[in-house]
């Protein structure tokens, strides 16, 4: 796609960067209650906190985005990448835009010597599943959650 830029979240973007999280958390099917919004964005902002953005551009229009962190692999004794959140809006999909957000958080790994980079996505989430099993390996680790509050 000629016309896509992959660019740094900025506080400039937080109107449509809102707009599009609300749209991902409808995709999951998850409440998310205004200060959660606030904290991501916060987190997402702030030059001292190891979370990051980045938005897909197409024709000036946001139309995606992606969320990634640094975190600690003990076993590896280094610091690896994590991708929380990948998010096209349904009528970008399907033109290269989740593999070129992929692929941008990919360089910027490469910059920060993180061995790897993982991330979870929903068993039925096929679409996504489909590009994940071009670009990546398919782990044989299975996710699990520990409820902590009720």
């Amino acid at each position: 796609m000629s016309n896509l830029e992959i660019c740094d979240i900025q506080k400039k973007h937080y109107e449509v960067w809102i707009k599009l999280y609300h749209n991902y958390a409808e995709y999951y099917q998850v409440d998310i209650p205004k200060d959660n919004f606030d904290l991501t964005w916060k987190w997402l902002t702030s030059e001292n906190y190891p979370f990051w953005g980045i938005l897909a551009d197409v024709d000036s229009k946001i139309v995606g985005f992606a969320h990634f962190r640094s975190l600690p692999s003990p076993l590896d004794s280094c610091e690896v990448g994590f991708l929380d959140d990948l998010f096209v809006l349904q009528e970008y999909r399907g033109k290269k835009i989740g593999y070129s957000l992929i692929e941008k958080v990919h360089q910027i790994g490469k910059s920060k010597n993180w061995p790897y980079i993982n991330w979870i996505t929903k068993d039925d989430n096929y679409t996504a599943r489909t590009l994940y099993d071009k670009i990546s390996t398919k782990t044989d680790w299975n996710f699990y959650e520990l409820t902590v509050k009720s």
